[in-house]
C-alpha cells in the first residue's frame, strides 16, 4: 500500500477525532459551569447526560448518518457523543471540590460570580479537567473509528474494515498499530500540555 494512501487514512481519522474532541470541550466546559452554578440545571441535565452516555453510540450512529449524511459533521458528532461525558463529570467534580473557605473569602469580598468561577473554581479544577481530557482524547479515536465503521470511504477504521473483509489480516493489524500509536501520542500530548502550561497542577512527587 502506498505511503500517501496511509497518510490519507491517517489524516481522515485524526481530523475527525480532533474536531470531535474540540467540540466536546466547547460543550463540556460551559455545561459544567452551568451545572455547578445552578442546582436545578444539575438535577435536570445530569440524568439526561447519563442516559445519553448509557445509550450505545453504535446503535445511534446509523441514525446520525441518515440525518446528517456521511460527511465529516456526522462523524464529528458521533465522536463528540463518546468523548464529552468524562470531561463534563471531571470538570464539574473539580469545580465543586474547591475549598469552601476560598468561596467564602470571595463572597466576603463581594467578587462577581464570573470571577469566582474563572479565578478560583476553574484553577482548582485544572487537575480534574486534564484527567477528563486524557480520557476523552483516547475515546475520540474510538469515536472516529466507530463512525468510519458505519459510513466512510477513508480513515483507519474504514481501512481496517476493508482489509478484514478481504482477509488481509496483516494489513488490518498494521491499521490497528497505527491507531494505538495515535492514541498514545495524543494521550502524551495532553500530559505535555499540562506539564508545560500548568505544572503546578501536577501531583507532587514524594
Amino acid at each position: 500500500m502506498e505511503f500517501s494512501r496511509w497518510l490519507t487514512h491517517l489524516w481522515a481519522t485524526l481530523r475527525v477525532a480532533l474536531m470531535g474532541f474540540a467540540l466536546s470541550i466547547a460543550i463540556a466546559i460551559p455545561l459544567s459551569i452551568g451545572m455547578m452554578r445552578s442546582e436545578l440545571m444539575n438535577r435536570v441535565l445530569y440524568p439526561a447526560l447519563i442516559v445519553i452516555q448509557s445509550t450505545p453510540v453504535v446503535a445511534v450512529a446509523p441514525l446520525i448518518i441518515v440525518l446528517l449524511g456521511t460527511d465529516d459533521p456526522s462523524r464529528v458528532l458521533i465522536t463528540c457523543l463518546i468523548t464529552f461525558f468524562p470531561l463534563v463529570v471531571s470538570t464539574t467534580t473539580g469545580m465543586l471540590e474547591t475549598p469552601p473557605e476560598m468561596i467564602e473569602l470571595s463572597q466576603s469580598l463581594r467578587a462577581p460570580r464570573y470571577r469566582e468561577t474563572w479565578q478560583i473554581r476553574i484553577p482548582y479544577a485544572i487537575p480534574h479537567i486534564f484527567s477528563g481530557l486524557r480520557v476523552s482524547i483516547t475515546l475520540a479515536i474510538i469515536g472516529a473509528v466507530v463512525a468510519e465503521f458505519v459510513a466512510a470511504e477513508e480513515g483507519l477504521g474504514y481501512f481496517i474494515q476493508f482489509s478484514t473483509s478481504f482477509f488481509k489480516i496483516p494489513q488490518a493489524f498494521a491499521g490497528l498499530i497505527f491507531l494505538s500509536v495515535i492514541s498514545l501520542l495524543l494521550f502524551k500530548s495532553i500530559q505535555w500540555i499540562q506539564a508545560w502550561w500548568f505544572p503546578w497542577s501536577l501531583p507532587k512527587k514524594k
